[in-house]
């Protein structure tokens, strides 16, 4: 169906789930210090080794070991592991030959190389509580560099240390600080200690701690480990909360959005923007789309006469939105759509989307942008694991457009993003970088977490989905209330991403909103008011959740619902409107 947003069907959705290592929910990274962004070599014991600030695989530090003599420059680090466990070890590494292993076990070795490459292997361990991972050159080989190393699996406890604390819980938080508490470990406890990812931002003796120092408006992940003479606990689960003193956008707590066809009917009609109920606070216009896949030159070309009949000037268009945003609406041009594939593969279409979208929103005096890139605009590299620092340049260019764009605007502009399950959430098993399958899976975190701290509304599509394992292992199917409370509870609780040990920290509620299809015909998935609204009360109020116990708590902030469109709206009589607008008005 044309425009139809349907762009991911359920054979690439299973394409994606075949061949692909699953690891357990709670892998994490063991390692102190994995990227050497201390500056120093500190949890590890090495010998003519130090770090560099390049070359790097990621952040701003990476190991260079250099053997002298007999001696071939190993790094090594020994963490807490549980018996009878698989693990998985990997690193980044460059220049003259490395190997990465595992004392008294197995090894991997890399030849000369000019960039870097991973190495990576898995081991199962015996009747054990330890593990050492090593990394070292070779006999008067020169110099080796390492980065982003990762001992992947459930922690361990050695023999004396404190079992870990409870996950930490947002107490209270100001436009600088956040305020956490958590469950005191067993065993004799000196102290506990408060991660921002490896970096250590808070040591205290009780169960309670505020960062301060934190920018207003942003969104951090902690996580605390204990620890005593004998040394520390495995680290808690991550809590994720957000400072406060955002802009306020205008917006109603409770907001509905809608997609209005402005460039094409669709056999839905053609609605003119005039003719939009005050029902709608945000309208994206679909489309604005690219003169080719990657020039990144965006048009927005309105609907024509001989396929929409009661198409207004343009004169009436612009008067039309104007007046939407007196009654303090927002008007906003969408990008991509099922038809409009977007690739940012280089710097020059970055700065032409940049230029060429900032002249659709000047021409007609719009409040921000829509990302709706669908199909295959987003994918990633082999190798891009990490998605807190990207490399793939169709994910980097956007980022960087994005941050242009808010910057030239200001703290009032307006944006949303519509991803598909397939490039979110999906990103809980599968992670396009990081091996066999699909390399879209997952693709929109790094985008996500890069402008999380300017993103207006996140409404993912609740449709067009395979199934999609949510934060309790199930797998959860489209169309009824516990889809949508699973996919949105992952979204404000966070969850690790598949297999690189790495936590995508949850977002506000403000910012969380869901999608669906308007009717029948606006796509596959769509649900009834009735279940719609059993799953909005669950996730705000914590009522009618059946079987699902919501990991990331209540969201009285939760922003609202996005639909499918306007146009489909009006063409089955209202039916979404006339529902969820008074259900948004009278929650609390």
């Amino acid at each position: 169906m044309r425009r139809s947003r349907l762009s991911v069907t359920l054979a690439a959705f299973l394409l994606a789930l075949s061949g692909v290592l699953v690891l357990p929910a709670e892998a994490a990274n063991l390692l102190v210090n994995p990227g050497f962004e201390a500056g120093s070599v500190s949890g590890w014991t090495c010998a003519n080794a130090a770090v560099v600030s390049a070359p790097v695989h990621s952040g701003s530090r990476a190991l260079a070991g250099t053997p002298v003599g007999a001696d071939y420059a190993q790094c090594a680090q020994t963490v807490s592991v549980q018996p009878n466990t698989t693990y998985t070890v990997s690193a980044w590494v460059r220049g003259n030959p490395v190997y990465l292993g595992v004392t008294g076990g197995p090894s991997t070795w890399s030849g000369n190389s000019s960039s870097y490459n991973q190495l990576s292997l898995a081991f199962t361990t015996g009747n054990q509580t330890s593990a050492q991972l090593y990394l070292h050159g070779w006999y008067g080989a020169g110099t080796y560099y390492a980065d982003d190393v990762v001992l992947d699996g459930p922690g361990g406890s050695t023999p004396g240390t404190p079992s870990a604390p409870g996950t930490p819980q947002i107490t209270s938080a100001t436009a600088g600080s956040i305020a956490l508490s958590w469950g005191a470990s067993a065993g004799t406890v000196t102290g506990y200690r408060v991660y921002e990812g490896s970096a250590v931002v808070a040591t205290v003796a009780g169960t309670s701690a505020t960062i301060g120092g934190l920018a207003a408006c942003t969104t951090h992940s902690y996580a605390v480990a204990a620890y005593n003479s004998a040394g520390e606990s495995p680290k808690s689960a991550a809590g994720t909360g957000s400072t406060s003193g955002c802009v306020d956008t205008g917006l109603p707590k409770h907001a509905l959005v809608g997609y209005l066809h402005a460039s094409f009917a669709n056999g839905s009609g053609y609605v003119r923007m005039a003719d939009v109920p005050a029902a709608w606070d945000i309208i994206d216009l679909a489309f604005g789309e690219p003169t080719s896949v990657t020039s990144g030159d965006i048009r927005f070309i309105r609907c024509p006469a001989t396929e929409c009949p009661n198409v207004e000037s343009d004169a009436d268009f612009t008067a039309a939105i104007k007046a939407k945003q007196a009654q303090g609406k927002k008007v906003l041009i969408s990008i991509g759509g099922q038809n409009g594939q977007v690739q940012l593969t280089t710097t020059a279409a970055r700065d032409k989307f940049v230029s060429s979208v900032s002249a659709i929103i000047d021409k007609y005096g719009l409040n921000g942008l829509d990302v709706d890139f669908e199909g295959h605009s987003l994918s990633l590299n082999a190798g891009d694991t990490d998605f807190r620092n990207p490399t793939t340049p169709v994910i980097v260019n956007l980022i960087s457009a994005l941050k242009t764009l808010k910057a030239k605007y200001g703290s009032g502009f307006v944006l949303t993003m519509a991803p598909e399950t397939f490039f979110v959430q999906v990103g809980y098993q599968f992670y396009g970088g990081s091996g066999a399958g699909d390399a879209r899976t997952g693709a929109y975190l790094p985008v996500i977490h890069a402008l999380r701290d300017s993103l207006t509304v996140l409404h993912v599509q609740d449709y067009n989905s395979g199934p999609v394992m949510g934060l309790d292992n199930q797998y959860h199917n489209m169309g009824g209330a516990e889809f949508h409370i699973a996919m949105t509870d992952m979204l404000k609780a966070g969850f690790t991403v598949a297999n690189t040990g790495q936590f995508f920290p949850g977002l506000r509620p403000d910012q969380i909103a869901i999608g669906l299809p308007a009717a029948v015909s606006a796509g596959n998935g769509h649900t009834s008011p009735a279940e719609v609204q059993a799953a909005v009360n669950c996730l705000v109020k914590g009522n009618g959740c059946g079987s699902y116990t919501l990991r990331g708590g209540t969201s009285p902030g939760f922003r609202g619902l996005m639909t499918w469109s306007i146009n489909w709206d009006k063409y089955y009589s209202w039916e979404f409107q006339n529902s969820h607008e008074p259900f948004l008005n009278a929650l609390p």
